[in-house]
């Protein structure tokens, strides 16, 4: 069975700049596999991302933004996060050349469609009142039946050892990082709570 990798989701930057040494320090301390770069509103998005991606690529960490196809081909990253009615457009414009995933997933209905759709992953329990009993329930029930990935969130880093024996393919993590005095320091608990 593969291993379970990170899946880290920025908070909303309006500025990249202060948050790029944290960021570094993260990306370097275990096995990320994907950022998904959250842009404040208003935010200029090639300034932000600009940098992350540089620092992304040398690291072959893939990066992602949320929402926007066009702008993921026009910044040149690798892939967007849209809500699982935006698949299948999202999808089409890429032509197989970018990553696509499907967030923001309420029901079951939801996920299989949007694994239907071409999604290359469908993300449970990163919107807003989602539990951490319900995202394991989701994972429990996706993982052992589809073979469209999937990324679990995880609210806290107590939470990913159990949703790794669930079977998640990835664990994503925001705060729990991000907040942390040490972000390194919280990858490299991740990376234990992974093994």
């Amino acid at each position: 069975m593969p291993h379970t990798r990170l899946y880290l989701l920025t908070p909303a930057l309006a500025d990249a700049s202060a948050f790029l040494p944290r960021f570094e320090a993260a990306l370097a301390a275990g096995d990320v596999a994907s950022v998904l770069v959250r842009l404040a509103p208003g935010a200029d998005a090639k300034r932000v991302v600009a940098p992350l991606l540089e620092i992304a690529t040398g690291r072959d960490v893939a990066l992602l933004i949320e929402d926007d196809p066009r702008l993921a081909a026009r910044l040149g990253v690798d892939g967007v996060h849209v809500t699982s009615d935006q698949v299948g457009e999202a999808v089409a414009s890429f032509k197989g050349q970018r990553i696509v995933g499907a967030g923001g997933i309420g029901l079951r209905d939801d996920a299989m469609a949007s694994g239907e759709a071409g999604a290359d992953y469908v993300m449970f329990g990163e919107g807003e009142g989602a539990t951490a009993a319900a995202t394991l329930e989701r994972v429990d029930w996706w993982a052992p039946i589809f073979q469209t990935p999937c990324v679990a969130y995880a609210g806290s880093l107590e939470d990913v050892a159990a949703l790794v024996a669930a079977g998640a393919d990835f664990v994503a993590l925001g705060a729990a990082v991000w907040d942390a005095p040490d972000p390194a320091a919280a990858v490299t608990a991740a990376m234990k709570a992974l093994s």
